[in-house]
């Protein structure tokens, strides 16, 4: 699960964080805070995402340590490469479909995912307008995971739409 909080300061993200935390480890999964690395050890949470804006990888592993799960977004094998050497633990490909939950965002293709996943050996997480028309499109270009807002949280059910989702993987 990732925290997303685009507009609050992080000062007031850091009760839901940590509470986010003791959530998902008493179920079993694992907190990944997005763009803030303080953010996340302040919470204790599992890792980090970060964009191209953000602070590098490399930055973000010698802040988090060993430990810290660090995923980076990247559009294009030249910038999957950079974050697998820069200490990144996954990889990021997007935006991938149309999608309303991020704006200024740059355009791929499954064949850009494809090329992406050729360039690293890392696992490589698709995202951008996923959802249960072109989860299948996705994982046949090599998709190790996907990242999705729309297709759960506008979801009648949401935990349904999460496992039917994932099962896709199995």
């Amino acid at each position: 699960m990732q925290l997303r909080d685009k507009t609050r300061g992080k000062g007031l993200q850091l009760p839901l964080a940590q509470s986010l935390v003791l959530l998902c480890h008493e179920a079993g999964a694992l907190l990944i805070v997005n763009d803030h690395v303080d953010l996340a050890l302040a919470a204790g949470a599992d890792g980090v995402h970060v964009g191209q804006k953000d602070l590098p990888a490399a930055v973000v592993r010698r802040l988090g340590g060993p430990k810290m799960l660090i995923g980076a977004s990247t559009n294009n094998p030249d910038e999957a490469r950079q974050a697998e050497a820069d200490g990144a633990d996954y990889v990021s490909v997007g935006r991938l479909f149309e999608t309303g939950s991020k704006e200024d965002t740059r355009p791929a293709t499954t064949e850009t995912l494809r090329a992406v996943k050729a360039a690293v050996s890392v696992p490589v997480c698709a995202i951008g307008g996923i959802n249960d028309a072109n989860v299948d499109d996705v994982i046949a270009a090599g998709a190790d995971m996907v990242a999705v807002i729309g297709a759960v949280c506008a979801a009648a059910d949401p935990r349904e739409a999460a496992t039917r989702l994932a099962g896709r993987f199995e």
